[in-house]
């Protein structure tokens, strides 16, 4: 475990993360301006879309796959139920409906770095986890808001603002992360080798120096973020947000790898699975919840995904869970 761990914090991309969130805790003026980093992030999910099709090409489609997608897709409406119920002890409704859709859905910058972490380590991994990835992106946010209006009162009023003219759906279903990365999934699919071909040193040869750029710009919003769940005091105490950053992703961990397990995938698929499940989302989610939920609170659930358990599986989840893979016998 040790060794997979400094191999990990040695390599680049989590060292970038690193300098970001060194930046930002010593106050340096070091900036990403905000379209370049809108401009990394979808060069990302391009890239790893457009590979993930390319690589589901090659492969065939068997009752594995099909119950690997399953199983994704359910841990995505599970997962909501029961950090609502966890967390609406100490959480407003609302809150508690965003922190809920925030862990049932995943964070596609967590899965890339996996996959970069993967190839590193030479262990092969499935196009098809790049579909499970875009199918878990919105079922937590429709049973988060529906939590939210079946706890809430029963004003028609704040009901009535649950789904605001379709526009919720539209953010869940066809918000731009979802809609780039499904759509290069489709695209790699087609045009398989071939298109690979055409544009391999596009998606492969600058990768990483992307990705190591985009955490540099993660680490300086992480850093911020985790000073304002340090300024939160109207909903607990930090303790309990810390913990729940970091138990949450845990459990789902251990949900993953049995179903893993269960499933018998390939251990570089199963590692996948497992983040996948023990991430958290900060995109997606928030920019739903922003729409349906403006009285919830940014600081908590935001706050929570991006400085807590984002870096958190980054440093330590991701050698951790390559780890317990291994130890119940998960193999290449």
């Amino acid at each position: 475990m040790e060794g997979l761990f400094l191999e990990n914090i040695g390599s680049p991309p989590l060292l970038f993360f690193l300098l970001g969130a060194a930046a930002a805790l010593v106050r340096s003026d070091l900036e990403i301006p905000e379209q370049v980093a809108k401009f990394l992030s979808m060069y990302l999910l391009f890239a790893i879309g457009f590979k993930g099709g390319v690589a589901l090409s090659e492969n065939s489609l068997d009752a594995t796959i099909g119950l690997s997608l399953l199983a994704a897709v359910a841990m995505a409406c599970v997962v909501p139920l029961y950090v609502f119920l966890l967390v609406r002890r100490r959480l407003s409704v609302a809150d508690a409906a965003a922190t809920a859709a925030t862990y049932g859905s995943i964070s596609a910058v967590t899965f890339v770095t996996c996959t970069s972490y993967l190839d590193a380590n030479n262990i092969p991994w499935s196009g098809y986890l790049v579909a499970a990835m875009a199918l878990m992106e919105s079922p937590a946010i429709v049973i988060g808001l529906l939590l939210h209006r079946m706890y809430q009162s029963s004003d028609k009023r704040q009901s009535a603002a649950i789904f605001p003219g379709g526009s919720l759906w539209r953010e869940s279903f066809l918000n731009g992360s979802v809609f780039l990365i499904t759509g290069s999934l489709l695209i790699g699919w087609i045009t398989g080798p071939a298109g690979k071909a055409q544009i391999g040193p596009f998606v492969n040869d600058l990768f990483i120096g992307v990705l190591c750029l985009f955490l540099l710009d993660m680490g300086i919003v992480a850093m911020r973020r985790l000073q304002d769940l340090r300024g939160q005091t109207t909903s607990g105490p930090p303790l309990y947000l810390l913990m729940w950053g970091l138990l949450i992703p845990l459990c789902n961990a251990v949900i993953a790898v049995g179903l893993a397990a269960l499933l018998g995938v390939s251990q570089g698929d199963a590692i996948l699975l497992v983040v996948l499940c023990a991430s958290a989302s900060y995109i997606a989610v928030p920019a739903a919840m922003r729409l349906a939920l403006p009285e919830a609170n940014p600081s908590i659930y935001l706050a929570m995904s991006l400085a807590i358990t984002f870096p958190f599986n980054l440093l330590v989840g991701i050698p951790l869970y390559h780890q317990v893979v291994s130890w119940i016998g998960i193999n290449l």
